[in-house]
């Protein structure tokens, strides 16, 4: 149970402050999951690319395709960087509600990570976009 005192402070009892801290950790399990996920599309969207640019050297001239090597690879990494930020979002939406209803402030370093991976995966966006 919680309880607010004379100043206004919320106390907690030590069961709601082990559950805030198992749902608090279970967020951050669920974004690494979705790290995890997008930075395996943001990887293979860059390895096609590569792979596919690496095969049209070998063989001269690329062909001309709607949907070429370089198209898809641009999607895939687009999609990761779109899910990442996404799920991003919904983290730091979830936590922020939490630390409004009971008054305690959490540190995410999952949020952290998925901060570096968007800027990684925004690198190589621009790697493919620009053909380097």
């Amino acid at each position: 149970m919680s309880s607010e005192d004379d100043r206004g402070e919320l106390h907690i009892d030590v069961g709601t402050r082990l559950a805030l801290d198992r749902t608090f950790l279970a967020h951050e399990r669920t974004l690494m999951g979705w790290i995890r996920t997008s930075g395996s599309l943001i990887s293979f969207g860059f390895t096609i690319y590569k792979f596919f640019h690496y095969l049209a050297n070998l063989e001269g001239a690329p062909r001309q395709r709607v949907l070429g090597p370089r198209e898809f690879g641009l999607g895939m990494i687009g999609f990761g960087i779109a899910v990442l930020a996404l799920a991003a979002i919904q983290h730091r939406r979830d936590i922020r509600r939490m630390e409004l209803e009971y008054g305690r402030t959490y540190r995410s370093m999952a949020g952290r990570l998925a901060a570096l991976v968007s800027v990684l995966g925004a690198g190589l966006l621009i790697a493919v976009l620009f053909g380097l």
